[in-house]
C-alpha cells in the first residue's frame, strides 16, 4: 500500500492570477475546473498525472504572512544562460527577489505575485530529467524521521539521508525529487503550501489514512466540514490531505 503525490496545493488571494503566474513560470497550462486554478503539462486537464507533480491554487481569505513557507518549489534549469533568462522572465511576470538568508549562493530566490518563495537553481545535473519542477523542498527538523515517514507514505525510494538533510524519490525514478532541509526553528504557523496524496486504483482510502496515522500521522481540523477528503499533518505539524478516488 501507498500513496502518490497528485499536486502540490498553493493558496491564494486571486488564485486564478497566481495559477496563471505558475502556467507561464513552468511553461504549463492553467486550467479552471472550478474555484480553483490547476496548473499542468499543456494539452489537456490529466490528473492525476503519471509522470509530473502539478500544482493547485486553491482562494483563501487571508494574505501570505510575513513568515516564510516550510514548503517551497525550486525549479530546474539546463544551463546558466537558462537560468538568468528563467530569471529575467519570471521577474517580468511579476516575480521579486526575496531574502531568506541565502548569502552567496549560485541559485537565485525569488517570490511569487502573493510572497510564496521559490528558488531557480543553477543546472545540476540531477535535475536534468525532473521536467521544469526540481524539487518541492520542505524545512524541518529532523530530516532523517521525514524521510522515514514520507517515504513510507508514498513507497518512494531514498536517494541521500543524512542530518542535514534528505531527498526522496518516486520508485520508478520520474518527476521531481522531495527534499528534506534541516531548520533550527519548528513549524509555528499553517502552510501556504502543502501537498495532497491520492490512493492508486484498487486501494481503500480509509485504509491508507490508518496507515499514516500509524506512521505517526496527526488528525487536523481546518473547518473543512464534511467532506470527502482526510486533512492530516506529518510528525513535523505539516498539513497535507489524502484525496478520495473519483
Amino acid at each position: 500500500m501507498a500513496l502518490r503525490p497528485a499536486h502540490v496545493i498553493i493558496k491564494a488571494l486571486a488564485p486564478a492570477a497566481v495559477g496563471e503566474f505558475w502556467a507561464e513560470a513552468l511553461d504549463w497550462h492553467a486550467y479552471h475546473p472550478g474555484v480553483t486554478t490547476y496548473v499542468g503539462p499543456a494539452g489537456g486537464l490529466v490528473w492525476p498525472d503519471p509522470v509530473v507533480v502539478g500544482i493547485d491554487v486553491v482562494p483563501v481569505p487571508e494574505a501570505k504572512t510575513t513568515e516564510k513557507n516550510r514548503v517551497h518549489l525550486d525549479l530546474a534549469t539546463r544551463s546558466v544562460d537558462h537560468q538568468a533568462e528563467l530569471v529575467a522572465r519570471l521577474k517580468a511576470l511579476g516575480a521579486t527577489p526575496a531574502d531568506v538568508g541565502q548569502v552567496d549562493v549560485p541559485w537565485t530566490v525569488l517570490a511569487d505575485p502573493e510572497g510564496n518563495e521559490f528558488c531557480v537553481l543553477e543546472p545540476r545535473k540531477m535535475y536534468r530529467d525532473t521536467g521544469p519542477i526540481a524539487a518541492v523542498v520542505v524545512d524541518c527538523l529532523d530530516p532523517r524521521a521525514m524521510a522515514r515517514f514520507w517515504g513510507e507514505a508514498m513507497d518512494w525510494t531514498s536517494h541521500e539521508v543524512t542530518d542535514e538533510h534528505a531527498v526522496l524519490r518516486s520508485a520508478k525514478d520520474v518527476g521531481p525529487y522531495f527534499r528534506f532541509l534541516r531548520t533550527p526553528d519548528a513549524k509555528t504557523v499553517p502552510d501556504r503550501v502543502h501537498l495532497d496524496l491520492l490512493p492508486y486504483p484498487g486501494d481503500d482510502k480509509e485504509a491508507e489514512v490508518a496507515r499514516l496515522r500509524n506512521l505517526g500521522a496527526g488528525d487536523l481540523d481546518v473547518g473543512q466540514g464534511d467532506v470527502p477528503w482526510t486533512c492530516l499533518t506529518d510528525p513535523e505539524g505539516h498539513e497535507f490531505c489524502v484525496l478520495a478516488l473519483s
